[in-house]
């Protein structure tokens, strides 16, 4: 009968406990829906918001002490002996209120993060979505995170990388890239935006909104709005970019991988396009600049798009080498920016390298090219630049499966995994990729399996034979050569690269090789020639005896 009472006691604490954590999430989410209303960084928000949640934790730590104590009496009763040395620690998240407010008497010591690669991701940012519910018209969706996510857990790569927590973005963070009116805009929720507006701190500004045909709402033709997610979700994923890379800029994690939505390489100052609203990769990049002073940063941007924000945010910088890989056409692949003559204005001019290919899809652009333009422009250009920081714009859309409007190359993503291992070998590896875009979900998951393995030191499968074989496509070789002709006045490393473009990465390796063994025979010469001179001095020859 005691054992039947013990038992019954136990499942009523069980009971008790999964009511209260109930409440804490509820709580919670309350929390995160008041923030939303009032105006960050305001006088009057921080005052409100920390009445509130004293309040709150004050009103939860007495019910938690008082049911603590119902138990114990109840245990006792029964003839069990119990007693708390101090509080049970909350499985609770550290800004929650209750942590926040109370210190908590027994508590884990925070472990250590391991020296690893580091995974940032938050299933909020899956909220953005359109209103009409169709995700199948709509390929920048959720799912593509959430297969990225799911791929990285089946695999067994995401136990062995790092998992940090993600946050918003503040809008001061935002307003580095974006200008205050477009933070505003896209940055806050529709009754902030009422309150500013009423206060005539958006002027004449006011956001572009267009029906879709889909019967949703969009700021252009395939940039859709969410009024109640949207800028939340958005502010999310350049915050989750902002804290993984400084993680990894400070060397508390050895590289990383940013698994985000919605992407923003498009984000231009005042402008939200290619749907994008804020530039995360800009963004994090102009921190590292006045946080960390980090003097000089990369970004390589592989999306097959061109990413005009990132070009248009650091184009007169010469701290900041802006290197993109995309697809261009002459123009007339979207968004049309992106010219090998669009070399940077001012003292930045040579930091804005544009790898742009022209030629269509007869025959598609695959890895032979893209491994031929790394060979020749990406990695001696990074090379002589030498940065502290890489940070990777990482859309996948180059990669075969996606249709000619979204992409149509025919890029492999065990590929992108050997541009990975490339990027860290500069800036002793501290190289963060951030996801862009790429909406074929077998396609993304293949390259970001492929990536994460790379960032972790996996050894990669070897490239296939008939791709060390393959020289690039005639119309790579021509756009190849045109960036060459015009980065090599800014760069010297890619002067004599010119002559090897049309290459296949077998015979490229040959020349190099050639190349080394001349060199290091013709420096054994030099050697040897320099002995022969010096010979006569130290061992002078007899003189013959007059006759």
């Amino acid at each position: 009968q005691q054992q039947q009472q013990q038992q019954h006691e136990e499942l009523e604490h069980r009971k008790r406990q999964a009511e209260q954590e109930l409440l804490f999430r509820q709580i919670d989410d309350d929390n995160r829906n008041q923030s939303d209303l009032i105006p960050e960084g305001s006088r009057y928000s921080n005052a409100i918001m920390t009445d509130q949640h004293k309040w709150q934790a004050l009103l939860l730590e007495q019910q938690r002490i008082h049911q603590l104590r119902n138990y114990q009496a109840s245990m006792e009763a029964a003839g069990l002996s119990v007693s708390f040395g101090g509080h049970r620690p909350l499985s609770r998240a550290q800004s929650s209120p209750a942590t926040a407010t109370f210190p908590i008497a027994v508590q884990e010591p925070p472990t250590k993060p391991r020296f690893t690669t580091g995974l940032v991701y938050d299933s909020l940012m899956q909220k953005h979505q359109c209103m009409c519910g169709n995700t199948n018209t709509h390929p920048e969706h959720a799912g593509r995170i959430q297969s990225i996510w799911s791929r990285l857990q089946e695999t067994g790569l995401r136990g062995k990388c790092e998992c940090i927590r993600g946050r918003k973005a503040t809008l001061e963070e935002l307003q580095t890239v974006h200008s205050e009116a477009h933070v505003l805009l896209y940055g806050t929720n529709p009754l902030n935006r009422q309150k500013l507006d009423s206060k005539n701190l958006l002027g004449s500004v006011t956001p572009m909104f267009v029906r879709l045909p889909c019967g949703g709402v969009g700021v252009d033709s395939d940039t859709i709005w969410n009024e109640v997610h949207s800028s939340s979700a958005a502010r999310l994923a350049v915050g989750s970019v902002i804290e993984l890379v400084f993680k990894v800029a400070s060397g508390e994690l050895k590289n990383g991988f940013a698994v985000v939505r919605p992407p923003g390489h498009h984000a231009e100052e005042s402008t939200p396009m290619g749907f994008c609203y804020f530039n995360s990769v800009a963004i994090a990049a102009k921190l590292l600049q006045h946080r960390l002073n980090v003097s000089k940063i990369l970004i390589v941007d592989w999306d097959v798009h061109h990413g005009n924000g990132t070009q248009q945010a650091f184009y007169s910088d010469p701290n900041v080498l802006y290197l993109s890989i995309h697809r261009y056409d002459d123009g007339n692949f979207f968004p049309g920016s992106g010219a090998p003559d669009e070399v940077g204005s001012g003292p930045g001019a040579g930091f804005n390298v544009n790898m742009a290919f022209t030629g269509g899809l007869e025959p598609p652009t695959g890895d032979a090219e893209y491994l031929a333009a790394f060979r020749t422009v990406v990695m001696p250009i990074a090379n002589e630049f030498a940065p502290d920081v890489v940070l990777v714009s990482s859309g996948f859309d180059a990669v075969e499966g996606h249709p000619s409007p979204l992409g149509g190359y025919k890029v492999t993503a065990k590929c992108f995994g050997y541009l990975t291992k490339q990027l860290m070998a500069l800036a002793g590896g501290r190289v963060v990729l951030a996801l862009e875009g790429g909406h074929d979900l077998t396609a993304i998951c293949d390259a970001s399996e492929a990536c994460v393995s790379a960032l972790l030191g996996n050894e990669l499968d070897p490239i296939p034979q008939e791709v060390l074989q393959q020289r690039p496509t005639p119309n790579a070789v021509r756009s190849i050569e045109k960036v060459l002709e015009i980065q090599s006045k800014y760069w010297r490393s890619v002067q004599r690269l010119a002559s090897t473009v049309g290459y296949s990465l077998i015979e490229a390796q040959k020349c190099e090789t050639e190349e080394a063994e001349t060199v290091t025979a013709m420096a054994s010469l030099s050697v040897a020639a320099k002995q022969l001179e010096k010979r006569p001095e130290e061992e002078p020859m007899e003189e013959e005896p007059p006759l």
